[in-house]
């Protein structure tokens, strides 16, 4: 267990689900969780931090998909926002502006509503706020046509 805990940062559900797969289960497992936490093999708030670092940096996920991520790990508030800490403003903004730029390269024919459209369902998923992209869409659209160019 302290080998697969050392592969990558692990959740203490994830971890408990693997020792309910190997067959522990009620004090024995409570006792092998408490020990990894001890010795640091578990920690809560480095696994928020890397998951975090990770969908954000590696698959380029917005704060509401990480958040709805660590979630699902059942990661305590406290440790989701130091986790939301360490997501730098102006390298978010920049990650959402990379989105904009290489979606709206692959429908460039399209006209702008039909563009807005698909931007907006594609942020979303990709888990941005939506009050965060509509200003950075209209502005990337105004900057698409220039005054009195517009469709």
């Amino acid at each position: 267990m302290r080998a697969w805990c050392d592969y990558q940062e692990r959740s203490h559900i994830e971890v408990v689900r693997k020792l309910r797969s190997w067959g522990w289960y009620g004090e024995d497992l409570d006792a092998i969780v408490a020990a990894l936490v001890s010795h640091n093999y578990l920690n809560e708030e480095r696994f928020a931090r890397a998951y975090t670092s990770g969908k954000f940096r590696m698959k380029g996920w917005g704060r509401i998909r990480i958040q709805q991520g660590l979630k699902q790990h059942r990661v305590s508030n406290y440790s989701l926002r130091a986790a939301m800490e360490e997501i730098d403003p102006e390298e978010y903004r920049q990650t959402l502006l990379k989105h904009i730029e290489r979606k709206s390269d692959q429908y460039r024919h399209e006209d702008d509503w039909s563009l807005r459209a698909r931007l907006h369902r594609y942020l979303t998923s990709k888990g941005f706020e939506p009050d965060e992209f509509a200003k950075e869409v209209e502005h990337f659209l105004a900057e698409r046509h220039p005054a009195g160019e517009r469709e």
